[in-house]
Formats: structure tokens, C-alpha cells, sequence
């Protein structure tokens, strides 16, 4: 399966799921940062696709991003 990357993301639905490796592609911190943003509630939570699965809805993570973009402005 080839590999996500920012331009990938950007063809993805909003409705689309994607997992912490392709996450951590897109946002500027760490995986440990970013359960602990998902913690903290900073960060959208991601939901349980079943027992070993753990996936963020990619509009989730662009309405995040767009805020970021916004409170840097």
C-alpha cells in the first residue's frame, strides 16, 4: 500500500479515515504529542474502527489545521 502523503491527503473525502502513520505525516508534532493532544482535547479525537484499529476522519483533522492556520494569522 503506498504511503500517504500531504498531497494524498488533500484527495482523500473529509468523510475518509486515516491512521496514525499517515497523521503523523500531515501534522507537526510527534506520535507521543499527539495522544497527548488527543488526551487533552487539542487535537480531534480519533475513533475505534475494532479492537486493533484506530483511525482520524481526515475532515477532522483539516478543520484542525485550518484553525491552526487561522490562530497563527
Amino acid at each position: 500500500m503506498p504511503s500517504l502523503t500531504a498531497s494524498n491527503f488533500d484527495n482523500l473525502p473529509d468523510t475518509a479515515f486515516t491512521r496514525q502513520p499517515q497523521v503523523l505525516e500531515v501534522v507537526p508534532f510527534s506520535s507521543a504529542t499527539l495522544w497527548r493532544k488527543c488526551k487533552d482535547g487539542t487535537f480531534p479525537k480519533p475513533t475505534k474502527l475494532s479492537e486493533r484499529v484506530t483511525a482520524w476522519r481526515c475532515g477532522d483533522i483539516r478543520k484542525w489545521l485550518a484553525a491552526q492556520a487561522g490562530s497563527a494569522a
